[in-house]
């Protein structure tokens, strides 16, 4: 009877084990994807910023060429300093108190929605067993050389 016991015990205790890691590995899972979709709104978002700078800088430099176009024929070269501050202060103006932060924010969500491949990460998501094996790759590492740096 006492052995039925202990083996009945060992077996719970297996199970146990084997459910707290399946339950451990899920948990890492979710974190990995909430990080990656985090990560890819971030990266959306940065996108989006760009082609709004975009935007700004390819307006002044062709309003800029015309301009010292013009200037060739008749002397406004004293104006063109104004041409980059005009651009900058109404940059910042739209910025500040225009909707630029709703532009950015729709051309982010295109990003998002259209054009994932420019959010993909160099080698695709990391998994729990990649995580693993980094973890286990460093701890050898520490082991056959102890007195370097770790990284």
């Amino acid at each position: 009877m006492g052995n039925y016991f202990t083996v009945n015990m060992e077996e719970n205790f297996k199970r146990n084990q084997d459910f707290i890691t399946e339950m451990n590995t899920i948990k890492i899972e979710r974190q990995i994807q909430l990080r990656k979709q985090l990560r890819d709104r971030m990266v959306a978002l940065e996108i989006a910023k760009s082609r709004e700078l975009f935007y700004w800088f390819g307006s002044f430099y062709l309003i800029s060429l015309v301009g010292s176009i013009a200037a060739r024929k008749q002397r406004l070269v004293t104006l063109l300093p104004l041409v980059p501050l005009t651009f900058v202060t109404a940059y910042q103006a739209d910025l500040a108190y225009g909707n630029k932060i709703h532009r950015i924010l729709v051309e982010a969500e295109h990003i998002m929605q259209f054009e994932q491949e420019l959010l993909g990460l160099p080698l695709g998501i990391p998994t729990a067993a990649s995580i693993d094996l980094g973890r286990l790759q460093k701890d050898e590492q520490k082991k056959l050389h102890p007195l370097l740096p770790q990284t």
